[in-house]
Order: C-alpha cells, then structure tokens, then sequence
C-alpha cells in the first residue's frame, strides 16, 4: 500500500499545499512586491534613472531580505509577540548596516549616487512584511526561499525600469551607448516624473496583458419556451388568449 493507506505522511503537492518552488517562484511575478503588490516604491521610482544604480539597490536589498529572513525564522520562538516588531527592525537595520559599509567599500560612486536610500532599506515595508507575514511562521529552510523569490522580483522590476528610463533618458545602457552621438535622450526619463511615466506604463501593459489571457465568460444560448400542445394532459404553459375589444357602453 502506499503511503495514503498506511496512514503515512501526504506529499505537499497531493495535498494541494504550497511547494518550496512556489516559494521561490511567486515573487518573481504573480506576487512581485513592486508590479502586484504596488511595494517598496519610493526607491523604486528615486533610483531607477540608470541601470547600475537599479541593480546595486536590488543587490542590497536582496542581501538584507535573505539575512533578516533567516535570523527571524531561526529566532521566531524565542522573540516575544509584544516586541517582535522592534526586534525585526534591529535585525534588519544590523544587515542594512553591513550592505552600506559593503557598497562604500566597493563600489563608492554608486554608493554615493544612492545617498540616503541604502539606509531607508530598513523601513522598506518589503522586507518587514515579509518578516512578519511569512518569517515569523515557517522554518528557515521556507523563509529563505521567500526571501530569495521576494528579492529577485524586487529586482526584476528596478533592472527592468532602470533598464527604460536609461536608454531613453541617456541613450545609454550600463554607461554604454546604444543609439550612437545623434539621438537626443528624453530628459523626463531620468527626472522624477519618468519614474512615475515608466511605472505607469508597466503597470498598464500587465494590466492589458491579463485581459488578453483572461478567459471569455460562456455564455449560455436562450432555451426557447416549449409549445402549447392542444388536448394535452399534464402541466404546459398557458395558450395566449387573444384580446377582445372592449365592449360599446349603450
């Protein structure tokens, strides 16, 4: 016998639990924190003007997610409920730490071209929901697969914005360019309103997207009425009578 005779364990997938690969897989795009979930915007739409920048906050922010992630997971019976969300905060504010001083070391110009947003990861409403929502109630093994999944979506879509606002802003893409010394780049793109314009225009292409693959409603054909049969027996519908004049007053 198998194992659902013997009173053994069910699989999570015949169970229709979630497996460790739609923990991986759901940030990415059907609960991407920034697309779906409409997270994390105000670095989204400030260090989206280029692609190095994009990738170095996704980087930072993926780091911190995965960190904090296992930290809570592993502490998550022994931090008390009444203070647990200040315990994630020091959590995530002792990574945030670690990722500044990291991209000071490495990489100082783009650090510097980040400015205060490396620091604002710790109140990144992201990386605390997660904590809250998903780390605070599964194993380590899970947190980290959320955290990994979360990341990689986040980034996805700074890399992508990044991606379209610098090569249409700068004409470049990583610094190198890509429409030769006669375009002439659309400044708004790497201004703050292009932040907002890209964002938009992302959003509604997914919007129109899902209606595409959105199935048609079916929609039932009319039944017509059944016939008055004369000299029938049994229930039948009513014949219609036809209307009599009305009848002269003398």
């Amino acid at each position: 016998m198998n194992g659902h005779g013997n009173g053994g364990p069910v699989p999570a997938a015949a169970a229709g639990g979630v497996t460790a690969m739609d923990d991986l897989l759901k940030g990415l795009w059907k609960e991407n924190p920034v697309l779906v979930q409409l997270l994390g915007l105000c670095p989204t739409l400030a260090v989206t003007n280029s692609v190095k920048n994009a990738l170095a906050m996704g980087v930072a922010t993926v780091f911190v997610l995965v960190g904090s992630s296992a930290l809570v997971s592993a502490l998550r019976k022994l931090i008390p409920t009444e203070v647990r969300i200040t315990s994630y905060i020091l959590i995530i504010a002792t990574f945030v730490t670690v990722a500044d001083m990291a991209l000071q070391a490495l990489v100082p110009d783009v650090h510097k071209a980040l400015g205060a947003f490396i620091a604002l990861i710790v109140v990144n409403c992201i990386i605390l929901g997660r904590q809250e929502s998903f780390s605070a109630k599964h194993g380590v093994g899970r947190s980290v697969l959320d955290a990994v999944g979360m990341g990689a979506g986040f980034m996805l879509a700074l890399v992508m914005m990044g991606a379209l606002r610098e090569v249409l802003g700068n004409g470049t893409f990583l610094g190198v360019s890509v429409f030769g010394p006669r375009y002439e780049p659309w400044v708004i793109m790497v201004l703050p309103p292009g932040g907002f314009l890209t964002l938009g225009v992302i959003l509604l292409g997914m919007a129109w997207w899902r209606e595409r693959r959105r199935p048609a409603p079916q929609i039932a054909p009319p039944v017509a009425a059944p016939a008055y049969v004369p000299g029938a027996r049994g229930p039948q519908p009513t014949r219609e009578q036809p209307a009599r004049a009305p009848a002269e007053v003398v």
